[in-house]
């Protein structure tokens, strides 16, 4: 399943990559936060519990991926490319084609966060 929501804000990859980091993820959503250095990536709390957590600069802005998640949850944080060139995109998938209501809520609250954080920061 995908998930998008677009922000009306203009940045660049290089200011995404600067300002959003494991370590200030309480300045974007509330409901994550930064543990601990974990080899490459990080330990972090979530609304759905602790994961190992990957970070990856990528082309575009930033992608998070909890490593250790049955849904295989991940979410990209990028500029530059459709389908609006000039936003933010948020995207997110798990590798499912259906979910309870109540899980596909908690994926829409977790984006609501982070829109609002992007909204307040950029």
């Amino acid at each position: 399943m995908e998930f998008f929501r677009i922000i009306d804000k203009q940045t660049t990859e290089e200011l995404i990559q600067e300002k959003i980091n494991p370590k200030n993820l309480e300045n974007f959503t509330e409901s994550m936060f930064f543990l601990e250095e974990n080899n490459n990536n990080f330990n972090g709390a979530t609304l759905w519990g602790g994961f190992v957590i990957s970070y990856d600069k990528i082309n575009g802005g930033v992608r998070f991926t909890l490593l250790d998640c049955p849904n295989a949850l991940s979410w990209t944080i990028t500029t530059g490319f459709p389908p609006e060139r000039n936003k933010i995109i948020l995207h997110c998938t798990i590798n499912r084609t259906q979910k309870p209501d109540e899980f596909i809520e908690e994926i829409d609250e977790f984006l609501d966060e982070w829109e609002t954080g992007l909204k307040s920061n950029f």
